[in-house]
């Protein structure tokens, strides 16, 4: 079968960021899960597109990935005020989990829910499969707790959870354990795996599970799903919001000037 080309990129401080919607975003991992290869997902808002600005290697990682797609609004603005055009919208992590389930009652692909706390996976594929009635799902795992950065190697306990995921054969893995240990935990994971789609997607696993409660649709369509993450977990989420924003619209800014001169 035809393999559908990555969609193109621009760049945002560096950081190559794919020309999708929610919908083309669903359609194109659907199509990947289905031919050889294992490819990789990273979704993107402001805080983690900072973090690889601010880490070499992960920002190497990102040219590495196989889809790029803007969670936070800001970068959906940046690119169209850049000329990118409207195929550019936003693909939040946990829209992109629903999309995907959805899509996949037709296709009967199946389903790995990798990462969150003790229960948190299991719960989210509970509520999933009842959302989704049909939904194959090949399996869960909540890992432990380990430090995972630009030097981990898939060894050891780590190794046996990835085989663990390969004998259960999924179209989809679906990893929350954080940005940017799930990024590097996936990059790791894809050179172990014979196919699927390993799509990094953090706070999906709470959304989902009911563990946080996700900011009203009309926050969210309007740039102002932030605002409710902070007042919900401030002292886990002042720095991404209060200090990782400002510098980016900042850098944003000067790049642009940058680019006209």
């Amino acid at each position: 079968m035809h393999e559908p080309p990555k969609p193109r990129q621009f760049p945002i401080l560096g950081i190559p960021v794919s020309v999708v919607d929610l919908k083309r975003s669903a359609d194109l991992v659907s199509r990947w899960a289905r031919g050889r290869g294992a490819k990789t997902v990273f979704v993107r808002e402001v805080a983690s597109l900072m973090a690889a600005v601010d880490e070499p290697y992960l920002a190497a990682l990102h040219q590495k990935a196989d889809l790029v797609v803007p969670d936070g609004v800001p970068l959906v603005w940046t690119g169209r005020l850049r000329g990118v055009g409207s195929e550019l919208g936003r693909v939040p992590g946990a829209d992109l989990l629903d999309a995907v389930c959805q899509h996949s009652l037709s296709t009967g692909q199946s389903h790995y829910f990798f990462g969150g706390k003790p229960g948190v996976a299991d719960e989210m594929a509970k509520r999933l499969a009842e959302r989704h009635r049909g939904l194959a799902i090949a399996g869960t795992l909540s890992p432990p707790f380990r430090t995972i950065g630009p030097d981990f190697r898939m060894e050891g306990e780590a190794l046996v959870e990835l085989e663990r995921i390969r004998q259960a054969d999924p179209d989809f893995i679906w990893v929350g354990i954080s940005s940017p240990k799930q990024e590097y935990w996936m990059m790791q994971a894809a050179e172990h795996l014979p196919r699927g789609v390993l799509i990094g997607v953090g706070a999906a696993f709470d959304f989902h599970s009911g563990a946080v409660r996700r900011a009203p649709r009309w926050m969210r369509n309007n740039g102002l799903e932030w605002a409710h993450r902070l007042s919900s977990e401030p002292r886990r989420l002042w720095r991404r919001y209060l200090v990782l924003a400002p510098r980016f619209v900042l850098a944003v800014a000067l790049e642009s000037i940058r680019r006209k001169s």
